[in-house]
Order: C-alpha cells, then sequence, then structure tokens
C-alpha cells in the first residue's frame, strides 16, 4: 500500500522525523521512544480530549501505524540495524546503530513493548511522558511564535482603510491565513516559563506583547496594535493522541478590532494535525474550516483548507467565499496557504461574476533557503534584539538561557539551562502554594467571560493597558540600555529566592 506521505516540498515546513532527533544508538532507543508527543507542539502537559466522546477511532487509527523493518546484517559478531529515517534538516538517510547481537531480542522486546505502552495513551492523557531533549527544539519559545501572526499585518491596515465590508473580510482571512506557513515547521519550540513575555517594536509601527498567564492548563494571552488596529488573543491548546498522530484543537478567541470604525472580526481558526509522529517523517496539517466572522455585521468568510490526499494531493489548497449576513456568496477566495490567496467577486450562484478576474490579495515572502529551522526572515527578525524595545523586560523569552545557547549551537548548555529553569519554575510553585498565593499576570487580568468554542470552553484574559503605560514610560526615558543576553538574566520570577529552594 502507497504510504499517506505529502511528497516533499522545496518551500520548506520539513523537518526530522521523531526517531531522527534522538537516535543514537541502542541503548537510549527504548527511552527515546517515551518521550513526550505534546512536546512536538510546544508544550508538555497538555490536556487530552477527545471530542467525540470515545477512544474507538482513536484506536483504529493508532492501529495503522507500522514500524519500518529493520535490516540486519552481522558484522564480526556485531549487528548493525540500519533504519532509514528522516535526518534533522528534512533529508532521507541511513541511521546505523550498532549494538551486540545479544541485544536484538532486548530491541524486540522494548520497540513491541512501546507499542502496546503507547496504546493505552491513546485517546486518553498523556502527561505523565517525560520531556524531549533540546535535540530536537528551535531556539524559539511559544510565547514568541505567537508573534509571528504579526509578519503580514499590513493586510489589517488595508483592511481598516478599506470601504468595503466584504473585501475587508478577504484581507483580515488572508493575515490569519498567511502564518501556516510558518506553523508547518515540526522542530519544537520552549514551553514557556509562568510570567515569561515576549516583546516586539520597530515592525509596521506596532507594540506587541505576549505572556503566559497560566501554566496548568497551559494558557497564553497576547495584545498587539499600532494605527488601524488593535489584537487581542487568549490561546488555551488541547491535544487529541492518536498513536502515530496527534490533533491539535486550537481552544482560544482571536479578534481584531479595527480603529476606524470600531468594527470587530473574530477568528475560529481549524484544528491542525501533526502526521507520523512516532513512524516516518513528521509533517504537519489543518484540514477543515477557517471562519472570520464580522461581529458587528454578521458578515462572514468561510474558507476549507483542503486535506493532503494520497501522495501529497490537495495539501495546502484553501477555498471559499465571503457570505454577507445572508449567507449569500459575495467573493470568492481560492489559493495555496504556503504559497498566495486571491479572491474575485461572485454571482449569488458562487460563480464568477463575468468581466471580473481573479486578484492576488496575498503572496509569501520568500524564505531563506536551506535555513536550518525552516525560519522565515521574519521569524529571525523577532527571534533579535533588533524588535526589541528600550528596556526590554527581564522576563522577556529573547534572554533565557536555553534559548539562547541553542541559538549559539551548544546543546549540551542548552539542556542543562532548560532543566535548571523548569526546575526554578516548580520551585516557584512550592513556594507559592507554600505561601497560600496565587499566581497574578502583570499584563493581563482574568476575567469573568467563559466563551464557548469549537473544542470547549475558554476562561479569557483581557489586555489591561499597564503595559501602554510602561512602555511610553520607557520610550520617554533618555537612557538607552544596550541588551547583553550573556549578562541580562532572564527574570520572569515571582519569589526571588525560590531558586534556592
Amino acid at each position: 500500500m502507497a504510504s499517506n506521505e505529502p511528497k516533499k516540498d522545496s518551500g520548506g515546513g520539513g523537518g526530522g522525523g521523531f526517531f531522527a532527533s534522538v537516535v543514537s544508538g541502542l541503548s537510549n532507543f527504548g527511552s527515546a521512544m517515551t518521550k513526550s508527543v505534546n512536546g512536538l507542539l510546544g508544550y508538555e502537559g497538555l490536556e487530552v480530549i477527545n471530542p467525540e466522546g470515545s477512544t474507538e477511532d482513536a484506536e483504529e487509527e493508532a492501529k495503522r501505524g507500522r514500524w519500518k523493518q529493520e535490516v540486519s546484517s552481522y558484522v564480526n559478531g556485531l549487528c548493525i540495524i540500519v533504519s532509514p529515517c528522516d535526518s534533522l534538516y528534512g533529508k532521507e538517510q541511513s541511521v546505523n546503530v550498532v549494538v551486540r547481537k545479544g541485544d536484538i531480542d532486548q530491541f524486540k522486546l522494548e520497540r513491541d513493548g512501546y507499542w502496546k505502552m503507547m496504546q493505552k495513551y491513546v485517546g486518553s492523557d498523556v502527561q505523565s511522558m517525560v520531556i524531549l531533549p533540546v535535540l530536537i527544539f528551535e531556539p524559539m519559545t511559544m510565547v514568541q511564535k505567537v508573534a509571528e501572526l504579526m509578519e503580514y499585518s499590513y493586510l489589517l491596515d488595508m483592511a481598516d482603510k478599506c470601504e468595503d465590508p466584504y473585501m475587508r473580510l478577504v484581507y483580515s482571512s488572508s493575515w490569519a491565513i498567511s502564518v501556516y506557513y510558518a506553523y508547518q515547521r515540526t522542530w519544537k519550540p520552549f514551553n514557556p516559563i509562568l510570567g515569561e513575555t515576549y516583546e516586539m517594536v520597530n515592525h509596521n509601527g506596532i507594540t506587541f506583547i505576549a505572556e503566559q498567564v497560566s501554566h496548568h492548563p497551559p494558557m497564553s494571552a497576547a495584545h498587539a496594535e499600532n494605527e488601524h488596529f488593535s489584537y487581542d488573543m487568549t490561546s488555551k491548546l488541547k491535544t487529541k493522541f492518536l498513536g502515530n498522530s496527534i490533533d491539535i484543537y486550537p481552544v482560544g478567541r482571536t479578534r481584531v478590532t479595527f480603529k476606524r470604525d470600531g468594527v470587530v472580526h473574530e477568528l475560529v481558526p481549524p484544528l491542525t494535525k501533526v502526521n507520523n509522529l512516532i513512524f516516518g517523517r513528521t509533517w504537519v496539517d489543518s484540514p477543515g474550516e477557517m471562519i472570520m466572522t464580522n461581529l458587528t455585521t454578521g458578515d462572514k468568510v468561510v474558507l476549507y483548507f483542503q486535506p493532503c490526499g494520497w501522495f501529497g494531493s490537495g495539501r495546502y489548497e484553501v477555498d471559499g467565499y465571503v457570505y454577507n449576513a445572508a449567507e449569500e456568496p459575495k467573493i470568492l477566495m481560492t489559493g495555496k496557504w504556503n504559497e498566495s490567496m486571491s479572491y474575485q467577486v461572485c454571482d449569488p450562484e458562487g460563480e464568477p461574476l463575468p468581466g471580473t478576474e481573479l486578484k492576488e490579495v496575498w503572496k509569501l515572502a520568500d524564505p531563506p533557503k536551506n535555513d536550518k529551522f525552516q525560519y522565515t526572515h521574519f521569524a529571525h527578525k523577532i527571534n533579535s534584539f533588533d524588535t526589541a524595545p528600550k528596556k526590554l523586560l527581564a522576563s522577556d523569552s529573547r534572554l533565557r538561557s536555553d534559548r539562547y545557547a541553542l541559538e549559539n549551537g551548544d546543546l549540551s548548555k542548552a539542556g542543562s539551562e532548560k532543566s535548571r529553569l523548569e526546575e526554578r519554575q516548580r520551585a516557584e510553585k512550592r513556594t507559592r502554594e507554600a505561601k497560600g498565593h496565587q499566581f497574578s499576570p502583570r499584563w493581563f487580568d482574568i476575567t469573568n467571560e467563559i466563551t464557548p468554542t469549537p473544542w470547549g470552553e475558554l476562561e479569557v484574559y483581557q489586555y489591561n493597558g499597564k503595559y501602554t503605560e510602561h512602555r511610553a514610560v520607557a520610550d520617554s526615558s533618555d537612557s538607552v540600555e544596550e541588551i547583553n543576553p550573556m549578562t541580562t538574566e532572564f527574570n520572569p520570577w515571582q519569589y526571588e529566592d525560590s531558586a534556592a529552594k
């Protein structure tokens, strides 16, 4: 049977397979297979849900996975197992694992035992699994990754200037689609530390702030604005583990308010599926509907992300319509989320109007070639201090010692620093519980609002405006502080003395 794996695309997004990044010998093969599947998504310990209320479908899908057959040859009393797998940079290669002949049976036992162990996690909570090594990380955290949505924010500027309510939805939905090229990377971002922040300036007049507002469940909140729009987001991911894949349910609320007239657009994105999580080349797809609704008028755009078919057919394709409040089609939209989006005015039947033509509204900027982490130019920009404001908050992701070490290729230090920060976070939690305190975010406040989403209810955080005041004071200061990540300590901590506990 042919493999249901997409054809490799030179456009990027390829990452190493699950095992390619952790296999170095049989001695660590079994332990590598028990690493956290949630780690690939940016969080360990995510709640796992089954929206259908059972595990039958999950078990069926899990059984589709198959171990690739090992080719064995014996050399001077040793067995060399050659297993085809993906390299860290997306290229197929053979990984040679040299073991003693007597270890083969143990290898098979560990392999079979692992699969039996994984089956019991299907459709259930997987937070007991351990954390993945930094070898498969990218030098970015999840709160930084939120800022990637701002790369093509000029589309929101155009929406604010636009008088046509339907074209406004064309611009805002194209903006929402534009980030999916960046989101297809399979490198694992660092988990945010509670209270960690990310600030961004020097891009399209935007002031951006994101904060990790909860650790269990992992939640982040973000706010951005310029002269044309304000953006507000609360995010709480949920997942469904299916054996060789995992579904990511974007439980959250994303709203854009246009400053010219106060019109609000609300986004409901499709789920995302990470395929070949354990067997084969890991790849990401986002099949389903994306809906952007004008909460002021009731107009909306519904775009369908085509699922990837056999041999990669249909992958990346997006099609749909802008509808008025009476659900009559007004504008058709089509394109690929990794290339460009176009639109054309249509008749009530959804057919293009005579005398009109398809016009491009968004096109992907050329990405760097052969980039180690498949970063876009913008990803490099937000990861640098060029987009950092004056008097950068000490809790900013750029200052994390583990992230900075990985960016500079020091995996050993990145691993040890990651462990140190995580232990400090656990110490903070113990201190907080001992004192009977609750964590309070600095830049966002929890509200009493519980909003429904297609995948569960969401507790909403709102921007409290304090960062705007903080930034105004900092920007008016005459002092210019040089940021040195080697000497500036990352500090999101609530208690100064918790490191020793």
